[in-house]
């Protein structure tokens, strides 16, 4: 998902019916392909993570960085990518977001160390903030008749939702059959074919009237950001209670309260504060927020845990994570049928709760447990749980919003779950690190230990990601308002 500006209407003929181009969903799988690929690139190189940190020598606490470095990015850029979008012009934007993201992720396929990674995922995660609003802006303005709609967004929708899976399986392949490189050079002629596809059929559209962008305030939001998920991993190796770590933390906290000053008081805020105060568009902000933390952080360790532990390979163990994809499709189905009956509370609430249940499964894995008994039930109570969370938090976060607030109000569903994943891949892999040098430092350093060690470190990891769940919750029964809510179809097509 991505942000939904504010449009003018399509030009119509006299009789008021929008004008028949045969090309329009050719432009849908373009952009199509261009969703794909943004999508792909948060989860392909989780698989070959493991690799590339052997080739690059990254070291434990710094592997998440491969990760975060690329969902900061994005979320932090997001709001500010759909507005230049906008007003710059959308098919702009789009091919040139394409190019960039295709230089960034030859530059990190090439990496000869990892800072230059780390730099080559930054690099792609801020061009996706590009792409991302600008391709869900050109779906709005190419369909205009509801039904049409509906069908464009369903395709961009199964795209989205299917994309993560289909990223951990290329990623094995890739990784397994040529090398963890592959999993970003692969982006480079993809992206070269959507250019080209973009040139012949799709239409350019902007916004109109004058347009100020909020440097400010997105240049200190991002700052808190990056100091927080630094002072996040800066606490694995010197600790919590240090003077470096407590240092970025105390930066990360004064750049965010000064971000909220910032938005209060300027006229054209990046973040409307009003989007934020109301209570069930909060309460559906924070549980995208907690969400993201668990599921992503969650990723990372699953996938260590896999390779390192149960010795799979990276295509093996990116077929290990299909059940989790079918899983979240599943749950979203299921909740969107009841959403309208029940409301979304004891939806948000029951979802949050099954992810945190089976969150607390994981932390039952050991070195000699298997897939089938320790990995896949939890995976599946997982993936079953955060999809039923998600439609019904989607449309919490947009049913009666002001018209005038629907792009940025769309925006931080997305947003609130890349940030969350940064910040929980941070967090979950510093615990997990520290846990198990506090381990390795009370027993033997070799052998059996090691492993044990390594396994201890993954289990209390994924308790507190179970916590995290839990939070959540907790936060949608109390915050979340009981009565059902009328949704409106067009707001869900824009939104699928």
């Amino acid at each position: 998902m991505s942000t939904v500006p504010t449009i003018s209407p399509p030009d119509v003929s006299a009789t008021g019916v929008t004008p028949v181009d045969g090309r329009r969903f050719q432009a849908l799988w373009i952009i199509a392909i261009a969703q794909l690929m943004v999508v792909l690139d948060a989860s392909i190189v989780t698989v070959a993570l493991p690799s590339a940190q052997r080739g690059l020598h990254i070291s434990v606490a710094d592997r998440q960085w491969v990760i975060t470095a690329y969902t900061l990015a994005f979320g932090g850029l997001l709001l500010l990518g759909g507005r230049i979008a906008d007003f710059v012009g959308r098919k702009r934007i789009f091919e040139i977001s394409l190019i960039g993201f295709a230089g960034a992720s030859a530059l990190g396929g090439l990496a000869e160390n990892a800072a230059m990674l780390f730099g080559a995922r930054a690099i792609q995660g801020a061009f996706a903030a590009l792409m991302a609003p600008a391709a869900l802006s050109l779906i709005t303005v190419t369909f205009t008749d509801a039904k049409e709609r509906a069908r464009a967004f369903g395709v961009y929708g199964a795209i989205s939702g299917g994309g993560a899976a289909i990223g951990l399986i290329m990623g094995g392949m890739l990784t397994q059959w040529a090398s963890w490189r592959w999993t970003l050079l692969v982006n480079v002629p993809i992206a070269l074919i959507a250019v080209a596809g973009s040139r012949r059929v799709v239409k350019e559209s902007r916004a109109e009237g004058h347009v100020r962008y909020d440097i400010i305030g997105t240049a200190t939001i991002t700052a808190g950001l990056v100091a927080l998920v630094y002072g996040f991993t800066k606490a694995e190796t010197d600790g919590w209670s240090s003077t470096t770590t407590m240092g970025f933390l105390a930066i990360a906290a004064a750049l965010i309260v000064a971000f909220v000053l910032i938005e209060s008081r300027i006229d054209h805020p990046l973040l409307p504060l009003r989007v934020l105060t109301e209570r069930n568009r909060g309460a559906a902000y924070l549980g995208g927020l907690l969400m993201g933390a668990g599921m992503f952080g969650t990723f990372v360790l699953l996938t260590y845990y896999l390779q390192a532990t149960l010795h799979y390979s990276a295509l093996k163990t990116g077929f290990a994570f299909l059940p989790f994809s079918l899983g979240v499709i599943t749950g979203a189905t299921l909740s969107s049928q009841l959403l309208t009956r029940i409301g979304p509370r004891r939806i948000l609430t029951a979802g949050m709760l099954l992810g945190a249940l089976g969150l607390i499964l994981f932390s039952r894995v050991g070195v000699d447990t298997g897939f089938w008994s320790h990995v896949l039930p939890p995976e599946l109570l997982t993936s079953i749980g955060l999809g039923s969370a998600f439609v019904p938090l989607t449309n919490t976060a947009l049913v009666g919003v002001d018209k005038a607030d629907s792009g940025v109000a769309s925006a931080l569903v997305n947003t609130a779950q890349q940030v969350g994943g940064s910040l929980g891949t941070a967090l979950l892999n510093t615990v997990a690190a520290s846990t198990t040098a506090g381990y390795l430092a009370s027993h033997a350093k070799t052998g059996p230990f090691e492993a044990h060690g390594m396994v201890h470190g993954y289990t209390v990891a994924f308790t507190v990601a179970a916590a995290i769940l839990a939070l959540s919750a907790v936060a949608s029964g109390i915050l979340v308002q009981p009565h059902r809510f009328h949704l409106n179809l067009e707001a869900d097509a824009m939104v699928a």
